[in-house]
């Protein structure tokens, strides 16, 4: 009984893998410090063998994140008492203490089901993991009197750890963005604190009903990544595609007015190479150059090395639509840096360069997507 429970944690651990590469791709946890919670949990427990035993009171504390917004981890740790009623061989213990860690994975059932929704107060949810008890051990002695029947002697001896597997279904209520009540049903299978004294010494069942409150630091934080339209996308990657090809074209042509050219019209040549505005784009939350931005800067780097007594500003961009403004800042800033780096890669001297990021901005072409870019000018 015990394997076909530790198999169903790992069934429904896969399951939020599963589901965690499903959400990716909506909703999204910024930093790795959000959505991490703290509870405090207080109820009952019964021993199942032979039908429920006296209740004893169990309470329990958690420490979790929720990793996106259907599944996510957590560590619980409980305890206190457990009772087991009379046993044929006349055993009976009331309130042996034990402690507990449970480690759990968790699955949204709402979120999975119907959506994320911030607004959304009451949540359900699925959990289950293996669990490790400790308590002290229970040690037998069997007399045989002289009638030939059996007594026994039972003492406890030192700390004993015990693993097996829990699950169980949890309700909550978010009072805020920070604060949510729960209600919480446990079921495990562990070998038996009691030992040799209890008839299910290797798997006994024990069953737990808590109600708490959890505390969320700094409150849910799920951020909603943008979709991308890609045929507009496509679109203008072809657009500036023909373009290059045309810039080629022209580049082309110039090296072979430029062999033609007597050295008295020199000046004239360099009049002609001056760099005008040029936009390198990035893909969403990268700041890698792609084979088109890297052809991109090679043009503007020989335009640029041609006017050393020129100066231009490596502006970067980001899509305000998409992160938070400090993640926008640091990335348009990133993006910057890279082409700066590239440039100089090519020869292009520092001090005609001077590097800036301009964080997240709104319709600079029209389009959120266009805004992922660098702009050399």
């Amino acid at each position: 009984m015990k394997s076909k429970f530790i198999i169903a944690s790992l069934l429904l651990a896969g399951a939020c893998v599963t589901v965690n590469a499903q959400e990716k791709n909506k909703y999204y946890t910024e930093k790795a410090s959000d959505n991490i919670y703290v509870g405090l949990g207080i109820g009952g427990m019964s021993v199942i063998n032979d039908g429920f035993n006296t209740p004893t009171m169990n309470a329990n504390i958690t420490i979790g994140k929720h990793i996106t917004t259907v599944w996510g981890v957590r560590g619980q740790f409980g305890g206190f008492w457990q009772s087991l009623d009379n046993q044929d061989n006349g055993y009976h213990r009331y309130c042996k203490k034990f402690g507990e860690i449970n480690l759990d994975a968790t699955l949204n059932l709402i979120n999975l089901f119907g959506g994320y929704n911030p607004n959304r107060a009451f949540n359900l949810y699925v959990f289950g993991g293996p669990t490790m008890n400790l308590s002290r051990a229970v040690s037998t002695d069997l007399t045989i009197t002289q009638d030939g029947k059996q007594s026994a002697a039972y003492a406890e001896d030192g700390a004993k750890a015990r693993f097996g597997a829990t699950a169980g279904l949890g309700l909550s209520y978010d009072i805020n963005k920070k604060w949510a009540v729960n209600l919480e049903g446990r079921f495990g299978v562990t070998p038996s604190i009691f030992g040799d004294a209890s008839d299910c010494r290797k798997a006994e069942a024990t069953a737990r009903l808590n109600i708490g409150v959890a505390y969320t630091f700094g409150g849910k934080k799920f951020v909603r990544a943008s979709n991308v339209d890609e045929d507009a996308l496509n679109a203008e990657i072809n657009k500036y595609r023909s373009e290059l090809a045309q810039a080629q074209a022209d580049l082309a042509n110039a090296k072979n007015a430029l062999a033609n050219v007597k050295p008295v019209t020199k000046e004239v040549v360099k009049e002609v190479e001056v760099a005008g505005p040029r936009a390198i784009f990035f893909k969403i939350g990268s700041a890698r150059l792609d084979d088109y931005g890297k052809v991109n800067i090679e043009l503007a780097a020989k335009i640029l090395k041609a006017n050393p007594d020129k100066k231009y500003k490596v502006a970067g961009y980001a899509d305000k639509a998409t992160g938070s403004a400090s993640w926008n800042q640091k990335l348009s800033e990133k993006r910057a840096q890279a082409v700066y780096d590239a440039l100089i890669a090519q020869g292009v001297d520092k001090d005609q360069l001077e590097l800036v990021g301009f964080g997240g901005t709104a319709n600079m072409f029209g389009k959120n997507f266009l805004n992922r870019v660098v702009i050399l000018e």
